[in-house]
């Protein structure tokens, strides 16, 4: 008897653990290669994991709900052919596997990348392939795919039923009871949080991006000084040039609009000031200049804060920069980014405005120098060729690492965002 044991690998940047959410096997269960074994949550998505090995689960070394860490135990296999597969079965793959930043990687010895499986890969073609890589989701609610489909199929949104699962997981059962109920068809999707009844309190348990998200922003604010200059400005002549962009065929099916614009000036104008697109590196005693402007983008979702990434943004004209960013933000609200999506930024931009607000003191994603917040563009009273008019204006809020940089350089940044948002003509001048 031969055994094998499945190590839970490194399925993305900087994440060192994940929730075992549902198993999909069993002990005593022969399982194929390529098969998926579990749900599993990490810091940015949930990841159904298919076994690298064929064989029969001596061992599941995880309970549902249970944080593992990576590289620790996740099951163990007898690699003994199962009855059924006695005719000449595709023998389980050998050799140490290396992590790799999605997927478990090629056999050490074989030097060769992984092929990727789209996530709608026929099973055929999946047993072809000897190097599986996890496959990449965002529920809104967490359940598996065949009680997702459930509901679905009965018109329920996953989202409104609750789940008595293990920390919260939603099973066939509670679907089912909720279709009992006699609203439940004429108002299937309503609010996914119960009424609170009779004051009682409510305890809801923290899912791993959310104590990953806590543990960033107090790692952020306690490690890196942060400073913030605020800028207001008249944003009129911007919002007359979108306005005439829109007109135009060239953005006809993209939608271009302040945040979009906004991204453009400052991925173009972070050139001119590399220190607030660098990084702070404690271990080196160096302070690393990227060489490339990957704007993140902050995109509430119902998982939490979400930051997609458009890479080499500096690279980029305003049609395909407004469209990566539209597909990003759709994606994220959605729940289907991947980990590569949120990795690598190194300069952000969060609207609050779209919350009807009017400033806010942003803080620096981890690895970041800077980070700019967008207020709601409303109209007040301001000062224009000499009169008081009532003029569109916007509030700038710049957050930055004062270790990296100066007071004089944030400013000049933050007022070259300004200037040429009051005057898109000034752009050839400040970028």
């Amino acid at each position: 008897m031969t055994a094998q044991t499945f190590n839970l690998p490194d399925l993305g940047e900087g994440l060192t653990e994940s929730e075992v959410l549902n198993w999909k096997i069993k002990v005593g269960e022969h399982v194929s290669l390529n098969q998926i074994i579990a749900e599993v949550e990490t810091a940015k998505a949930v990841v159904e994991l298919p076994s690298p090995f064929a064989g029969i689960v001596q061992k599941l070394h995880a309970d549902e709900g249970q944080v593992v860490p990576v590289g620790a135990a996740l099951v163990t296999f007898d690699n003994d052919k199962a009855p059924e597969d006695a005719g000449g079965d595709t023998p389980a793959p050998t050799g140490e596997r290396t992590p790799t930043l999605v997927g478990y990687g090629a056999p050490a010895a074989s030097g060769k990348r992984p092929a990727r499986r789209g996530r709608s890969a026929a099973p055929a073609a999946a047993e072809q392939s000897a190097t599986p890589e996890p496959v990449v989701h965002h529920e809104v609610a967490r359940s598996t795919p065949p009680v997702r489909k459930f509901a679905r199929d009965h018109g329920i949104e996953i989202s409104s039923v609750v789940g008595t699962g293990p920390h919260g997981l939603v099973l066939r059962r509670d679907v089912e009871a909720l279709l009992r109920q006699p609203a439940a068809a004429a108002a299937p999707a309503q609010s996914s949080v119960p009424a609170a009844s009779g004051g009682q309190d409510r305890r809801i348990k923290i899912s791993a991006m959310r104590r990953a998200t806590a543990k960033a922003m107090v790692q952020s604010a306690f490690t890196a000084p942060h400073a913030t200059e605020f800028l207001t400005v008249d944003v009129t002549k911007s919002l007359e040039l979108i306005d005439k962009l829109r007109q135009r065929r060239e953005f006809r099916d993209t939608k271009v609009n302040f945040t979009s614009l906004s991204a453009l000036l400052v991925s173009r104008l972070l050139l001119k000031f590399p220190a607030l697109n660098s990084r702070w590196d404690e271990v080196n005693d160096e302070i690393i200049q990227f060489g490339a402007v990957n704007l993140g983008m902050a995109v509430a979702s119902d998982r939490g804060l979400l930051v997609p990434v458009v890479k080499e943004a500096q690279n980029k004209a305003l049609e395909p920069l407004a469209a990566e960013l539209n597909q990003l933000v759709a994606l994220g609200r959605s729940g289907d980014l991947t980990p590569a999506q949120l990795s690598g930024g190194t300069f952000s931009i969060t609207n609050v405005g779209v919350f009807g607000v009017d400033a806010g003191t942003p803080i620096l994603p981890p690895g970041q120098t800077g980070i700019l917040a967008l207020g709601q563009v409303k109209p007040r009273p301001w000062e224009y060729q000499g009169e008081l008019a009532l003029r569109s204006t916007c509030t700038l809020a710049l957050s930055f690492d004062h270790r990296v940089v100066d007071g004089k350089e944030a400013s000049e940044f933050l007022a070259g965002i300004g200037a040429v948002l009051e005057d898109p003509g000034m752009m050839n001048f400040f970028i």
